[in-house]
Order: structure tokens, then C-alpha cells, then sequence
């Protein structure tokens, strides 16, 4: 089990960026894939963007393509999530998860087994 901590949140203007990162501790950490998760006031949760467990595939849902981009940086145990372009709808509370395994591919329908406790982004003038 993997314990992850988000943090990177906060208040931006429209247009604006911001880079959540999510935090892992545990040393299977290679062993999982991460997605950012999102879920807003009054709506379901979002699957934003994956990333497999070598770093070799990503995934990204058709609201945030060509916007945000995932990586992780293996020596530091972190994935970010990098945000431009940044609209109201993006507003929400941004969650990572892990799911282990080995895959070429990674999708945002996985069940993911462990959470972060979630980071606030709200994009308003």
C-alpha cells in the first residue's frame, strides 16, 4: 500500500497555470501506475490523466488534452500534473491514485487502490 500526498493547489486566473504534484512513499513505488483524479461541488469524479508504472504511456481524458501533461520523476518518488491553459471548468478538488501492476497502457477506468487526500485548484477572475 502507498501512502500519496498532493499538494500544488490553489488559486489562479483563467489562462493560468499551476503544477500539482503528488508525493509517494513506500518502495514498490515503480510498481504502480498513478492517475490524477478530479472531482468538483455537485458533479461525479473526473479521471483526468494516468501514467504507467516506467513512465512509458500516458492517457488523458478529451477535456484536458493538449492542456495538461503527466509525468514522474522517479528519484524523487513524485508525479506532477502540469496545467496551462487553465479554465473555470478546471476548478475542483485534484486527487492522485495508484494502482499496481506492470502495463504498457494505463486507463482512467482502472479501479485505483490508494488516494490522496486531495489538493483544492480553483481558477476564477
Amino acid at each position: 500500500q502507498l501512502q500519496l500526498v498532493e499538494s500544488g493547489g490553489g488559486l489562479v486566473q483563467p489562462g493560468g497555470s499551476l503544477r500539482l504534484s503528488c508525493a509517494a512513499s513506500g518502495f514498490t513505488w515503480r510498481l504502480y501506475n498513478i492517475a490524477w483524479f478530479r472531482q468538483a461541488p455537485g458533479k461525479e469524479r473526473e479521471g483526468v490523466s494516468c501514467i504507467t508504472s516506467s513512465g512509458g504511456s500516458t492517457n488523458y481524458a478529451d477535456s484536458v488534452k493538449g492542456r495538461f501533461t503527466i509525468s514522474r520523476d522517479f528519484a524523487k518518488k513524485t508525479v506532477y500534473l502540469q496545467m496551462n491553459s487553465l479554465k473555470p471548468e478546471d476548478t475542483a478538488v485534484y486527487f492522485c491514485a495508484a494502482k499496481s501492476g506492470v502495463s504498457s497502457l494505463c486507463a482512467l477506468s482502472w479501479t485505483y487502490d490508494d488516494w490522496g487526500q486531495g489538493t483544492q485548484v480553483t481558477v476564477s477572475s
